[in-house]
């Protein structure tokens, strides 16, 4: 009975669930199997191995995640869209630990150029930082910069890593702050035609 209607699609939202309950790094696909009563081997009629079904994961999560920012930064501009994405952000990765661990994991680039979420993302993102007048290589760095302080703050904030009893919430209006002031003073990258 269970084994009928078992997609790509049912067997990653489930890894999905899964994931947030027990950690990413905890799923397996003889759990799914359990879930779904079936046989490991059942499942690998849809996914090949356990790297397949974590990359489906990843791109499921990151799709999930990029939609809600979507939203969050829709009509925004400057400090307003950057307060509003990480904060998106920042409610996606403390709601699902175990989808948002999933979008840490390094993707091949040729997946990542044929995944819609991720092009998606790469737009918002770049779109949000081309307000503050940032062209490349500074896109690129500013972009680094925003992923590892929301990354950085999320992994201690969800872990408890911050243990004095300043509110959690005014440190990261504060950080947001800090990163806006950092991106309407960014240090630009001179062009060589600049010499």
């Amino acid at each position: 009975m269970p084994r009928a209607g078992l997609t790509p699609d049912r067997i990653t939202a489930a890894a999905a669930d899964l994931a947030d309950e027990v950690g990413f790094d905890h799923v397996s696909l003889s759990a799914l199997a359990r879930h779904f009563g079936v046989k490991d081997a059942s499942l690998y009629s849809h996914v090949k191995n356990l790297q397949d079904l974590r990359i489906r994961l990843a791109l499921l999560a990151g799709g999930e995640m990029i939609d809600r920012i979507a939203v969050a930064v829709a009509g925004r501009s400057g400090k307003d869209a950057l307060a509003a994405f990480a904060g998106a952000y920042r409610e996606y990765a403390l709601q699902h630990p175990g989808r948002y661990a999933a979008t840490q994991i390094r993707i091949d680039q040729s997946l990542v150029a044929d995944s819609p979420a991720l092009r998606r993302t790469a737009e918002i993102t770049y779109g949000m930082l081309r307000a503050y007048g940032l062209e490349e290589p500074d896109l690129t760095d500013a972009v680094r910069m925003l992923r590892a302080t929301f990354h950085g703050y999320c992994a201690l904030e969800s872990t408890g890593g911050f243990g004095h009893p300043r509110d959690v919430q005014a440190s990261w209006d504060k950080a947001i702050d800090a990163l806006h002031i950092t991106l309407e003073h960014w240090p630009r990258e001179e062009s060589e035609s600049d010499d």
